[in-house]
Order: C-alpha cells, then structure tokens, then sequence
C-alpha cells in the first residue's frame, strides 16, 4: 500500500495530467523527494531552502502539516496528503 498525494489542477502538468499519485517514504520530505524522481520538479514548486513553501497548503490526513511538524511529518502505507496552492485576493 502507498501514500495518495492529490495534486492541484496548476501542478498537473508534472504528473501527466494525473489528479492523483502515490509515493512512498516516511516522513513528508521523504515522500516529496520520492514523487519528484517520477516527476521531476514537483518538489521544487513545494518546498524551499526554508521548508514549505507560504502560497502552498498541505494537508496529511485533513491536518494541516504545518502543525505535525511540516516536512518532517511522519506519513504512513494510506495516508492521503493533499496539496493546495494558497488562494488570496478579495
């Protein structure tokens, strides 16, 4: 059993178009480094040298990671992750 990772419509184009992929790892950075060796570029519109970065929200399990730790948020064998561009404006 993998990890889901469901990736926002703006990120598509390194996935082929999927809405879905799985990874595999055990902490959040992990999982990140394993999706990019299949889709390359996929980590660096994630993460900075600071860590996650601000206009993207992830969520492990609808907690966002921000609070489990963010990139060293342990993830396990079905665990969903959902990653969301921050949305601002008025």
């Amino acid at each position: 059993m993998a990890i889901e990772v469901r990736i926002p419509t703006i990120l598509r184009n390194l996935t082929g178009g999927e809405k879905a992929v799985e990874g595999k790892g055990g902490t959040l950075d992990e999982l990140f480094g394993d999706l990019d060796s299949r889709h390359p570029g996929l980590r660096d519109r994630l993460v900075d040298d600071k860590g996650l970065r601000k206009f993207v929200n992830v969520y492990l399990n609808d907690e966002d990671v921000r609070f489990l730790g963010g990139l060293e948020a342990a993830v396990s064998d079905g665990d969903n992750v959902t990653i969301l561009p921050a949305v601002a404006g008025g």
